[in-house]
């Protein structure tokens, strides 16, 4: 969890939140809600890809509201690793698997 997710999670915890972390990589995941954990914030990560509904369906759905008892907030800042370079320069294909990332839309009907 690095850039715009990881300093959302700080600022918010700074604040006072319980934080809960999502994302597909499980060092980073796991890496930040320890430092989280180690200010004294209640954290937890859940290790899903919003690419595949199958992992946001169950883990949002259970985990967070089983620990913390609801949700106040949700940030779905997914982002991506396509081809770099302005968008005149994307195949089909590169242009594609950027956007077909972006499902943000599919975690939310689940923390709904």
């Amino acid at each position: 969890m690095t850039g715009i997710g990881r300093a959302t999670a700080l600022a918010f915890a700074q604040e006072g939140a319980r934080i809960v972390v999502s994302g597909r990589r499980d060092q980073e995941g796991q890496a930040l809600t320890q430092e989280l954990r180690d200010r004294g914030v209640e954290a937890e990560f859940v290790l899903a890809d919003v690419r595949h509904e199958d992992d946001v369906a169950q883990p949002w759905s259970t985990r967070p509201w089983a620990r913390f008892g609801r949700l106040d907030v949700a940030v779905n800042n997914a982002g991506t690793e396509g081809k770099a370079g302005p968008v005149t320069e994307q195949t089909p294909e590169s242009y594609a698997a950027t956007f077909r990332h972006q499902r943000a839309r599919c975690a939310a009907q689940h923390e709904i």
